[in-house]
């Protein structure tokens, strides 16, 4: 007798047989001739009909990549279910990829017709995998890929004839995904010889603008256009005695660009000072600032020299100044505008001549309206202000910053990367990075120190993030990242430098594409 868990065939299902043949018709017309860059959008949304149409939890098409592993490169689950881990090793699934290697399907209605200790049961009880119906994607005799159908509430029956007619599905995805291949081999040739012919066509402009900068920023990364502003701004800051607000997010390298304004300025032959206000306690902030003398307060047994007497002549960067309490601002301000202050415990008015660095991912202008933050000394130090972008806006940096760490920590741990996967790469791109090049770094540390040999594969995390959003579904990351490049190119689709270039699309497919997704452009955000 058949578990009450388990899916009967009912006439719901019996109607969906009916259907399917008519969908799976329009898909095989959809997919003649289709272009290369529309297959996945279709895909995906075949992969939404079907498993609408015969209620499944979830469905999937997973590819073959190097070193035996399975990457789900598209998939869809129902409302209120847990989407498929990005990979899968084939080794810990040797059952299942037995039968899928000798192009055989495999289908399971419940758990307890996995072998008993199996390596598959283990995966499928940790996933919370019922049933499932996994199909072989086959060319020219070789297993490309695997088309998975499954469920994680209740247990299935796949009757004789659904399971056939879902291998026409498996067949047709089978025979896309080589068109797709052979046309991105095709490609290939006419867009290396038409970049190399742009590359020396370009070739002077791009030395005249590397001869825009005067000096090397060894310590900075990137080539993006927002970077090099930033950098410009370095140069015709760094000569001057002016305060400087470095402005950006929490990781963006705001410390490295005071580096660099220091490194050029004629302050550089002495040692910068650098305070973290954050890290401080509030009350050790004035002693560490301004000095002490020995029993101003208890435990205050020896006469100490603070940073702004220990940066006379040489330059101080406050780091994280939205943190300090207002009257330590207001002494803060006469520093600035008279150069006296104080040690804590003594009347004595001490002179320097200390260049004022600033540094915050606060907004300071919302913080004065508060009055969390004084205006006078907001406009005192924001004589020249420097806003350091996220690296979700200059992703074209981030390969360069991948290969700095990468030479960095190799250097440390005694290793040699000599490349990393296409698709790595790809990945590293297109993620958010929440934490910017700190967060980057960090992976990149962590990926070195798990891997062995010369080719480095990066885990990137895929966990929630506070304040953003992690796409469930391919679509949604689509979605993500021609936003994230829309604004890059402030929503120009065509042209050279356009977002459509920089997808590697037609302006129309682009077009079309953002129409399907319910892109429209939207306002720039003001700055307060």
């Amino acid at each position: 007798m058949m578990p009450r868990s388990t899916i009967p065939p009912t006439m719901e299902a019996a109607t969906a047989f009916d259907e399917l043949p008519e969908i799976l018709s329009e898909i095989s017309i959809t997919f003649i001739d289709l272009p290369a860059e529309e297959l996945d959008l279709h895909v995906m949304d075949a992969l939404e009909r079907i498993g609408q149409l015969i209620h499944v939890d979830r469905a999937s098409l997973a590819q073959r990549v190097g070193a035996g592993q399975l990457q789900v490169s598209h998939a869809w689950c129902a409302e209120g279910t847990q989407a498929p881990r990005d990979v899968y090793n084939e080794n810990h699934l040797p059952w299942i990829m037995s039968h899928l290697r000798a192009g055989v399907a495999v289908s399971i209605e419940r758990q307890a017709e996995f072998p008993k200790d199996s390596p598959d049961r283990l995966i499928a009880e940790q996933e919370g995998v019922r049933s499932l119906l996994c199909l072989p994607l086959v060319s020219r005799s070789e297993l490309i890929g695997v088309l998975t159908f499954l469920h994680l509430r209740q247990e299935r029956v796949w009757p004789r004839a659904l399971r056939k007619r879902l291998g026409l599905l498996a067949d047709m995805f089978a025979n896309a995904l080589e068109r797709k291949t052979m046309e991105i081999k095709r490609r290939g040739v006419y867009e290396e010889v038409t970049q190399l012919k742009e590359r020396l066509e370009t070739e002077n402009l791009y030395l005249r603008e590397e001869l825009d900068l005067e000096y090397p920023h060894g310590q900075v990364v990137g080539r993006s256009s927002k970077l090099r502003e930033v950098l410009r701004a370095v140069e015709r800051v760094a000569p001057t005695d002016s305060a400087v607000l470095i402005l950006g997010e929490t990781g963006t390298g705001k410390e490295l660009v005071a580096n660099a304004i220091h490194a050029i300025s004629p302050r550089r032959e002495r040692p910068m000072i650098k305070v973290n206000c954050a890290a401080l306690p509030s009350t050790l902030v004035e002693s560490e600032l301004f000095g002490r003398e020995r029993g101003a307060y208890t435990g205050a047994l020896t006469r100490e020299q603070g940073r702004f007497e220990a940066a006379d002549g040489s330059t101080i960067l406050l780091d994280e100044i939205g943190d300090l309490s207002l009257d330590l601002q207001a002494k803060l301000l006469r520093v600035l505008q008279e150069g006296h202050f104080e040690r804590l415990g003594s009347s004595k008015t001490i002179t320097t001549d200390a260049r004022v660095f600033a540094a915050t991912h606060c907004d300071l202008p919302s913080m004065v309206e508060k009055g969390s933050f004084r205006k006078d000394l907001f406009f005192r130090l924001n004589v020249f202000p420097i806003t350091v972008p996220p690296l979700r806006d200059r992703i074209e940096d981030i390969p360069p910053l991948v290969w700095a760490f990468i030479e960095e920590f190799g250097r440390t741990m005694g290793r040699s990367i000599e490349r990393i996967p296409e698709r790595t790469m790809k990945r590293l791109v297109s993620h958010a990075w929440p934490g910017n090049v700190r967060e980057l770094r960090n992976v990149i540390e962590r990926a070195m120190i798990l891997n062995t040999g010369p080719v480095l594969d990066v885990d990137i995390p895929l966990g929630p993030v506070v304040g953003t959003a992690v796409p469930r579904t391919l679509a949604e990351v689509q979605r993500d990242q021609i936003l994230r490049v829309l604004r890059h190119t402030a929503w120009r689709i065509r042209g050279k430098d356009g977002a459509a270039a920089i997808l590697g699309l037609k302006p129309t497919t682009l077009e079309s594409r953002m129409k399907r997704l319910g892109i429209a452009r939207q306002p720039s955000p003001g700055i307060s």
